[in-house]
């Protein structure tokens, strides 16, 4: 399964970043592109990541995740999250360090 990554910027400072099959050292590139972008553009204060539709994502994602955090932007995870993510979240106790939504509309709420 191939990966697609797409970004929606959005008025008052958001950026949604919808990302969809899988993600591994490999095939990481165009997310760390897309997240790298609107950490550094100074209008966006908000990153929403749309991981719905990821299919598997292993530590390296999880990685760059992280790194999205240290810039001081505002990151959402708007889920559900899918089942292989929420056990990589389990397994290494990520759930505690992100903000997670049911759905892209709560997290434009919050």
């Amino acid at each position: 399964m191939e990966q697609l990554v797409l970004v929606h910027p959005e008025p008052d400072g958001v950026r949604v970043i919808t990302c969809s099959g899988e993600f591994d050292a490999d095939t990481l590139e165009p997310f760390r592109q897309a997240c790298a972008q609107a950490a550094a553009d100074p209008h966006v204060h908000w990153i929403i990541l749309d991981v719905t539709r990821i299919a598997f994502a292993e530590s390296s994602m999880l990685n760059e995740l992280i790194k999205v955090l240290r810039t001081g932007r505002r990151l959402v995870l708007a889920g559900p999250l899918p089942h292989q993510l929420d056990r990589l979240f389990d397994l290494t106790s990520a759930h505690q360090l992100f903000t997670i939504t049911d759905k892209v509309e709560a997290a434009r709420e919050l």
